[in-house]
C-alpha cells in the first residue's frame, strides 16, 4: 500500500486550518509551510525520557495528529512530505548534516531530514523539522541570492557536490546545515533516527530542545533556558528552575500535550538541577 494512503490526510489538512485539499501551487506550498511549523512543535520530549521513536507513517501520525504532540524531522519531515505528495506536489526526501553553531565544513552526522520539490521548473527545498531556526517558507535551490522568509532571510550556497543553507541572524550569516541531493531510501532515514534517538553523541539524549514558531516570532527552549526570539529585536530569556513551571510551559507556550510517563516530572527536575 503506497504511504499515500497510510495517513488521514483529511484529519492532517483541518488541523492545519484547510476544509478541503488545496490546489498544489507555490502559494499554497508556502502557506502550508507556514502553518505547519506554528502549529506543530519540534520537541525530543521521547529521547529525553529514552523512549524509543518509531518513524514508521502510523506511528507518526498517532503522535502528532491524535496525541497532540511534536516530534524532530524524521517525524514531522516525513509527514510533512507525505501530506505534500498526496496534494499533487513532485517531491522526495533528501538529508544533510547539521553545522549550526560549528565550523560549515565539518562532518558531522548525517542527521538531518527535508524535502526536495520540483514545481513550475524551479527547485525548491522545503523543511518544518529544523528546530529553532527552521525555514519559514520553502527556498529556491539554484540561486545564491538571498531569500526573504516570514522571518529571517536565508540563502544557499552551492559548493561541489551540496549546499550549504545559511540564515542571517542580527545582521550576520549563519551556517544551518550542509546537505546534498542523494537518493535517500527508508533504511537511510532509520539510521540516522536511531542515532538521533539513541547515540551517546546524540544532542538530544538527556538534553530539552523544543520550538515552536508564530507571527514574527521564534519560541525555543533548550532544557530550562526559554527565548522568545522576535524579528528584528533582542531576544527576551528567562531560566525556569521548576518541573511544574516547565510542565505548564510546554503546554500553554509551545501548545503541547505531555506525555502520560510517570518519569516525567522527575526527569524535567534532574534535567533542570544539572
Amino acid at each position: 500500500m503506497s504511504q499515500l494512503h497510510l495517513m488521514n490526510v483529511d484529519l492532517y489538512l483541518r488541523q492545519l486550518g484547510y476544509d478541503c485539499a488545496p490546489p498544489p501551487t507555490l502559494e499554497t506550498l508556502r502557506e502550508l509551510q507556514l502553518r505547519h511549523v506554528c502549529r506543530f512543535a519540534f520537541e525530543n520530549l521521547s529521547t529525553l525520557l529514552r523512549l524509543p521513536v518509531p518513524i514508521d507513517l502510523a506511528s507518526v501520525e498517532r503522535k502528532i495528529l491524535h496525541q497532540g504532540r511534536g516530534g524532530y524531522c524524521y517525524e514531522l519531515n516525513q509527514a510533512f512530505l507525505v501530506l505534500l505528495q498526496h496534494l499533487g506536489y513532485d517531491a522526495r526526501g533528501i538529508t544533510g548534516r547539521v553545522v549550526m553553531g560549528g565550523p560549515e565544513d565539518a562532518l558531522t552526522a548525517r542527521s538531518h531530514r527535508l524535502s526536495l520539490l520540483h514545481l513550475g521548473g524551479r527547485r525548491y527545498i522545503v523543511d518544518v523539522g529544523f528546530g529553532g531556526m527552521v525555514p519559514t517558507a520553502p527556498l529556491l535551490l539554484d540561486t545564491e541570492e538571498e531569500q526573504a522568509t516570514p522571518h529571517e532571510p536565508y540563502c544557499i550556497i552551492g559548493r561541489e557536490g551540496h549546499y550549504i543553507l545559511r540564515a542571517k541572524v542580527m545582521d550576520e550569516w549563519r551556517a544551518m546545515y550542509v546537505f546534498d541531493l542523494q537518493v535517500q531510501g527508508d533504511v537511510d532515514y532509520e539510521m540516522g533516527n536511531w542515532y538521533v534517538s539513541t547515540h551517546r553523541d546524540s544532542p538530544f539524549l538527556g538534553q530539552l530542545k523544543v520550538a515552536l514558531i508564530g507571527p514574527g516570532v521564534r519560541r525555543t527552549l533548550n532544557n530550562g533556558s526559554y527565548a522568545l526570539h522576535r524579528v528584528g529585536q533582542p531576544s527576551e530569556r528567562r531560566q525556569i528552575t521548576d518541573a511544574e513551571v516547565l510542565m505548564r510551559l510546554l503546554q500553554e507556550e509551545f501548545a503541547l500535550r505531555l506525555p502520560d510517563h510517570p518519569e516525567l516530572p522527575r526527569v524535567l527536575e534532574r534535567l533542570l538541577e544539572g
